[in-house]
């Protein structure tokens, strides 16, 4: 089975006496009280999807990823991981400190630097500009100017009360792709319900690799973007009428999206090697929004690192659509016929459709993924991008 990045799958989880000491100096401890996005990281780091990290990010690591895409000691890692606090609180804080979510203590940041980030060169480096437009541009700037870097030891793992099936840790997906002896696994990132393009290209992936890891982020996302519960109902719907079931797995993955195209093709990439993935699929525009990227500037990427570097193998698929004239899903790589033959709608127009209570053409949206849409906007108001 391929290696995690950086050659061991991280535990950060403390048990035992350990835990037991640690919780005894809680007490005693300063706090810091995480967001959603400050647990969701914990619950990365801590499971090893964010494999080779056992923490945040010391000033040294984040400098190097900023500038170069890669830790310091040379292993490529795209994004930062950080945990941010205000300056005041900062200079407050030295030793252990307690990591807590509604109060509760959930881990322990044993610190090792305390450092002041430039944010305008990590905005215009990671994300590719400054403008408070881009959603994580505008969450940068909003919290605490002072980093604090050092390894986690958790003590208290959130228990998670939704998506239980699917809470698949990296052993869990290892032991299951071991057991079914599954030597070439394709992973399919999503934050979004899956159109007719999305099936063909892991349709197309499932060719060439033993089973898929149907990945979804249910950690922050955008507030337009689709509610994860919704989209799980829809995944759920079209795996059980259109994929084999013996070839698909479908787990929750916890991290925030940080909406940093390119750069986060590539962390995505390296996550799911972390989960036991061998390949990744990667489309148009991959993490991106608004206009902040070119359409397949996250494909580019790839070619600016060696392989081994990497170490899962991207596949780099075109926009695909119906073609009426071939009568199956295309791209403009296996299609010879005139944008005009290809039925393939907007983003707006689908909604348009949806919120009327009208089913998108089953070239375009599977009817079963269509009705949990409409579903959704009519029992809960929800108006949403699909």
């Amino acid at each position: 089975m391929i290696a995690p990045h950086g050659g061991t799958l991280v535990n950060r989880i403390v048990e035992g006496r350990a835990r037991e000491a640690l919780l005894a100096r809680v007490g005693s401890m300063s706090r810091v009280e995480l967001d959603a996005w400050g647990l969701s990281d914990v619950e990365m780091i801590a499971i090893g999807g964010f494999s080779p990290l056992e923490g945040f990010m010391a000033k040294t690591d984040y400098e190097s990823v900023v500038s170069s895409r890669r830790l310091a000691n040379g292993l490529v890692w795209t994004i930062p991981v950080v945990l941010a606090v205000s300056r005041a609180q900062a200079q407050e804080l030295r030793g252990d400190v307690a990591l807590t979510a509604d109060g509760s203590a959930v881990a322990i940041l044993h610190i090792e630097d305390v450092y002041t980030p430039d944010k305008a060169l990590e905005a215009a480096r990671v994300f590719g500009t400054t403008d408070p437009s881009h959603p994580v541009v505008k969450r940068l700037e909003a919290i605490g100017e002072a980093y604090l870097g050092g390894r986690i030891s958790v003590v208290n793992r959130p228990k998670p009360t939704t998506f239980l099936p699917y809470r698949l840790d990296p052993n869990d997906t290892r032991r299951i792709f071991a057991e079914r002896g599954w030597k070439r696994v394709v992973a399919f990132q999503t934050r979004n319900p899956i159109h007719r393009a999305h099936e063909y290209l892991q349709k197309c992936a499932l060719e060439i690799c033993d089973g898929m890891l149907l990945h979804p982020i249910v950690g922050e996302t955008k507030g337009d973007d689709v509610p994860a519960a919704v989209r799980m109902k829809s995944y759920e719907a079209l795996l059980a009428s259109y994929y084999p079931k013996d070839r698909v797995v479908l787990a929750v993955n916890p991290a925030s999206m940080r909406y940093a195209g390119p750069r986060e093709a590539i962390f995505h990439a390296l996550i799911r090697k972390n989960y036991g993935c061998t390949h990744f699929i990667v489309g148009r525009d991959h993490a991106g929004v608004g206009k902040f990227y070119g359409t397949y500037d996250a494909q580019r990427i790839f070619d600016e690192f060696q392989p081994d570097e990497i170490g899962i193998t991207p596949l780099l698929f075109e926009n695909a659509a119906y073609c009426t004239i071939c009568r199956g899903m295309v791209s403009s790589k296996t299609c010879p016929h005139a944008p005009e033959q290809h039925i393939s709608l907007s983003g707006t127009k689908v909604r348009e459709l949806l919120q009327a209570g009208t089913l998108p053409p089953p070239e375009v949206t599977r009817p079963e993924v269509a009705a949990v849409l409409i579903e959704a906007m009519r029992d809960q108001s929800i108006i949403h991008r699909p």
